[in-house]
């Protein structure tokens, strides 16, 4: 299936309207492709929550060029954002191969990815992904140092689950849902670096989720055997009913 018909694909099967929409899965985003996808989104009645966007440069490395690349790869996807009326997008943390995770550094690079992203209304948000360089605290700690409006963080239920033991995953979820704005990942299980499956409380992640008055959208995300129709179909009922 191309891309540009995936959010009527989507509507038909689940009758939702919104699409999150992954960078790995565009095909080269030229202006007449862009231009077919928001065609398509328009014709579906559909629109895009939030796209997510990974790169391979790291904002906090030591060498200033690959600190570069990582700020222009992150302008791209703001600016086919901005073209797709995207109103944010999810910008990855790659490890530095020359690096630990800096804050400065990193912060640094953000600050301008974020002023930039401003300029074009589109939101920045940072997810729970790499357990190194995606560390929910450090997340935390980065969205504080730019303080910027435009700059949030995006909570995956089960990524740090994955890297952690229970009471420091589900502290850092609680602390990202405080910083949270647009958009978060909802999942049920999800496999550790060791193929062990894990699995999410529910109730307890959404409780974080009420705590903090998110009012975000939430981006199903089924990563577990089986159908993953019936699956993502069971995750909607499921986030129905923890909302409720």
């Amino acid at each position: 299936m191309d891309l540009k018909d995936f959010a009527a694909h989507i509507k038909e099967k689940f009758q939702v309207n919104k699409i999150e929409p992954w960078t790995g899965h565009f095909p080269n985003p030229t202006p007449k492709y862009l231009d077919q996808f928001h065609s398509a989104l328009a014709k579906s009645g559909c629109h895009i929550a939030n796209m997510a966007v990974d790169g391979e440069d790291s904002p906090y490395a030591l060498n200033a060029a690959e600190r570069a690349r990582a700020l222009a790869f992150s302008k791209k996807w703001i600016n086919v954002a901005a073209r797709l009326n995207a109103p944010g997008i999810r910008t990855n943390i790659p490890t530095a191969k020359d690096s630990q995770p800096d804050l400065t550094r990193a912060a640094d690079t953000l600050r301008e990815v974020v002023d930039y992203a401003a300029r074009k209304n589109v939101v920045i948000s940072l997810e729970n992904d790499n357990p190194v360089s995606e560390d929910p605290f450090f997340l935390v700690q980065l969205v504080e140092k730019v303080n910027s409006p435009w700059l949030h963080t995006l909570p995956d239920f089960a990524n740090s689950l994955t890297a952690h033991d229970d009471d420091y995953a589900y502290r850092g979820i609680d602390a990202m849902f405080a910083h949270a704005y647009s958009i978060c990942h909802v999942k049920e299980t999800e496999v550790n670096p060791a193929g062990q499956p894990v699995h999410v409380n529910l109730p307890r992640t959404f409780g974080y989720l009420k705590q903090h008055d998110y009012k975000g959208y939430l981006s199903m995300e089924w990563d577990s055997p089986g159908d993953p129709y019936a699956g993502t179909q069971d995750l909607i009922d499921k986030t129905i009913h923890y909302l409720g």
